[in-house]
């Protein structure tokens, strides 16, 4: 028998509680609808096309887990293919816990959120350090980032869940709120104008 996509994340102990609070028939549902996908459809590439952050989890062999926050220009996590995606790795503090714990436990996760939208997507899978091969790194390395590049991660997908927004607060980057903030100075400057017109009728 196959094992549904979703056994990565629901483990028998995860189903007893499912059973316990009663939401174990609605995903056992949609197991049999396949509604926990493993390959990244069109809508996800954009959608990780547009992200300027995300979060990378791991956990080393003995069960250790260390969560990562990840940054850098619109798309710097590139799809390889609809299975696997992949990022630079620079120079940074030097402690090597993500290189190193992939070394001996090579499953992760990627967290990626979008706060003005209210959507979250989670990828589970499995990931490998990759420091020889020139032709990935060049193609991953963004030459106006000044950092040293050390190595790439790639990231093969094993099972895609896209949350409902319940909890989720708006938070809005910089860029995404300087249209807003350019539009208030416009509307300032033009009261502005036309309180002075009117004290000097």
């Amino acid at each position: 028998m196959i094992k549904p996509t979703s056994d990565i994340a629901f483990s028998p102990v995860v189903k007893q509680m499912q059973e316990r609070f009663g939401s174990r028939g609605s995903y056992a549902g949609m197991e049999e609808r396949g509604a926990f996908r493993n390959a990244v459809t069109d809508d996800l590439v954009e959608f990780i096309a547009q992200r300027d952050s995300f979060y990378l989890g791991t956990a080393s062999a003995d069960g250790q887990p260390y969560i990562q926050h990840r940054g850098g220009p619109k798309g710097f996590l590139k799809m390889l293919d609809r299975e696997t995606l992949a990022f630079a790795d620079y120079s940074g503090n030097k402690q090597y816990i993500t290189a190193g714990t992939l070394q001996e436990n090579k499953k992760a996760y990627i967290f990626l959120m979008d706060y003005p939208n209210r959507r979250r997507v989670k990828l589970w899978g499995e990931a490998q350090v990759v420091e020889d091969d020139l032709e990935l790194l060049e193609s991953l390395h963004d030459s106006s980032y000044k950092a040293k590049l050390e190595r790439a991660i790639v990231f093969h997908v094993k099972m895609i869940d896209i949350n409902c927004p319940q909890h989720i607060k708006p938070r809005y980057t910089e860029e995404e709120m300087g249209s807003v903030i350019d539009d208030l100075k416009e509307q300032i400057d033009q009261l502005k104008e036309e309180n002075r017109e009117l004290k000097g009728k």
